[in-house]
């Protein structure tokens, strides 16, 4: 059997191009599903995804835009650089609605959902133990609040993150500029710089997304002696106005004792609304059909629910008609 060569998109070959449409491409042409980096769960599902497809799709070949986030990907979809992408439930919501933190009041009203409720990702915070030691800080809310203000660490511009940080301090009558006023920093740098910083003393707390086995989380509860943090019920319900259902983070890492109090910014596979419909119905049923093969490639899709990945929690925004007939004819919808 005769096999594609299952590549990254380079960025340059991407962005310096006129939008690429599904609806106008040729058949033969790649299909373009934006993820994350390599090592990511998500580049895992985009390759063992697209690597399901391309053997019911003889002839095209699959290719990852490994350089997207949960942020970016929305617009690469709504602009018709990648023909799906991945992105949170929580940052579908905010694209479809023009969220001006994030999208700067653009609405992407072109995006659909093909299949929701993928896993779930956490958002959560760490401070480390050292600093709260020295400090004698024990809230989220004393540390954002307190003189001098910490240094915070998180991934650059495109992931969910920095957007939901900003979600955090607004909460809190602060911004980055007031932490950095009261003496504060914020680093945005590459997710796998981010525990050698911790265990070298370069930052004090550190946000991220998280699901179970998450590298870098698991690297710097291991290396830096950090402590998780509840969201406290103020925060929890703020965030969930924002799309993010509270849910406990598991305890999964060191440096919990407990669950920790969190938000769940869920995940969902998204298209264009000119993806024709018959390959949106083939890619919602081959990941319902196919779920066992995709949490065989990665454990964080254990809980996917096929016959309830149709509904608006799980999705955030309306469905894909090509999607919409698939569940109908499963007669989950």
């Amino acid at each position: 059997m005769h096999r594609r060569t299952f590549l990254p998109v380079a960025a340059a070959g991407v962005a310096g191009t006129a939008a690429w449409s599904v609806a106008t491409a040729p058949p033969h042409d790649p299909l373009i599903i934006a993820a994350m980096p390599p090592g990511s769960s998500w580049y895992v599902f985009a390759a063992t995804l697209g690597q399901l497809l391309e053997q019911q799709l003889p002839g095209r070949s699959m290719e990852i835009f490994a350089r997207g986030g949960g942020t970016g990907n929305p617009t690469l979809v709504e602009r018709g650089k990648a023909a799906i992408g991945l992105c949170q439930v929580a940052t579908a919501v905010w694209a479809w609605n023009g969220l001006p933190l994030a999208f700067h009041g653009v609405q992407h009203r072109r995006i659909r959902a093909l299949v929701g409720g993928l896993n779930s990702v956490w958002m959560t915070v760490a401070a480390r133990e050292e600093y709260l030691s020295r400090t004698g800080h024990d809230s989220l809310a004393t540390i954002l609040r307190s003189r001098p203000a910490p240094r915070i660490i998180m991934k650059p511009p495109g992931s969910t993150v920095p957007v939901a940080v900003d979600m955090i301090l607004a909460h809190y009558g602060l911004d980055r500029a007031r932490i950095a006023a009261n003496g504060g920093r914020i680093l945005q740098v590459a997710v796998n710089q981010i525990p050698e910083m911790l265990a070298d003393g370069r930052a004090d707390l550190y946000f991220e997304t998280a699901i179970k086995g998450h590298p870098a989380l698991t690297e710097a509860a291991t290396t830096a002696g950090i402590r998780f943090l509840d969201f406290d019920q103020g925060l929890l319900e703020s965030l969930a106005r924002h799309g993010m259902k509270p849910r406990p983070l598991p305890a999964w890492f060191k440096g919990q004792t407990r669950p920790t109090a969190a938000v769940d910014c869920g995940t969902v596979l998204i298209a264009r609304d000119d993806l024709p419909e018959d390959i949106a119905y083939l890619i919602a049923r081959t990941l319902c059909e196919k779920c066992d093969v995709m949490i065989q490639a990665h454990k964080a899709w254990t809980d996917f629910d096929p016959p309830n990945s149709h509904r608006l929690e799980a999705t955030g925004i309306p469905l894909h008609a090509g999607a919409g007939r698939y569940f109908r004819e499963r007669r989950w919808l």
